[in-house]
């Protein structure tokens, strides 16, 4: 048979569902889940602020290379200033209430929150 290119969903959650998130959450934590894991992060803050506000384990949230890659080219195009812009979505992230961020920005976002 014919090989076809995995498809994100089979195993995604529906993004126009807002409630799937808590059952699935739910269900992730009745099954032993250490953590709760949302990503990308910028576009479902909302479901960071729902998982933060019904659940006793900590939240990560993951943004993703596209968000990182979206930032670096607008900085480039002079678009906006990647400092204040990566600062802010971090800002953003932790705000809506993840206890936990990976980002491809970690090593730059420390360096400049030292600053």
């Amino acid at each position: 048979g014919l090989l076809r290119a995995p498809n994100k969903k089979t195993y995604q959650q529906d993004p126009a569902n807002y409630r799937e998130a808590l059952r699935e959450a739910r269900c992730d934590e009745a099954e032993g889940a250490d953590i709760m894991m949302v990503k990308p992060a910028g576009a479902y803050l909302d479901v960071i602020r729902l998982l933060r506000d019904n659940t006793t384990l900590p939240v990560s949230a993951y943004q993703v290379s596209g968000e990182y890659s979206m930032l670096k080219a607008a900085a480039a195009a002079g678009m906006l200033d990647e400092k204040d812009a990566v600062l802010e979505s971090l800002l953003s992230i932790r705000r809506a209430g993840a206890d936990l961020i990976l980002t491809y920005y970690a090593t730059q976002a420390a360096k400049w929150m030292q600053e």
